[in-house]
């Protein structure tokens, strides 16, 4: 049964429950001048709840992206690392080949 406030207490008990639930729980304002505001409240509080949740993912993303990037520069740094020392190796083995063919041509 649809409740549209016009039930009386003549129906049965559980329908004059739900008309009074009804009428008890709105809340809404009922027309006249206070639509105006509360219709041009409800959009910017919306608003500011979608620009408060896109900043709280930007700044999520932004920490995420921090941290990979600082992973990203730690293996790069790692790899400049093991690359100085093999290049430094493969000076020391050129030195010494070189040292080696000098002698044998002597």
């Amino acid at each position: 049964m649809a409740v549209t406030g016009d039930e009386t207490e003549t129906g049965s008990t559980g329908d004059l429950a739900v008309w009074t639930l009804a009428q008890s729980t709105s809340s809404l304002p009922q027309g006249g001048a206070g639509d105006d505001a509360h219709a041009a409240i409800q959009p910017m509080e919306a608003a500011f709840q979608k620009r408060q949740l896109r900043l709280m993912k930007n700044r999520q993303a932004a920490k995420e992206c921090r941290k990979k990037k600082k992973e990203y520069v730690k293996c790069l740094e790692n790899r400049v690392a093991v690359l100085e020392n093999q290049n430094k190796t493969l000076i020391e083995e050129l030195r010494v080949l070189k040292d080696v063919y000098r002698v044998k041509t002597e």
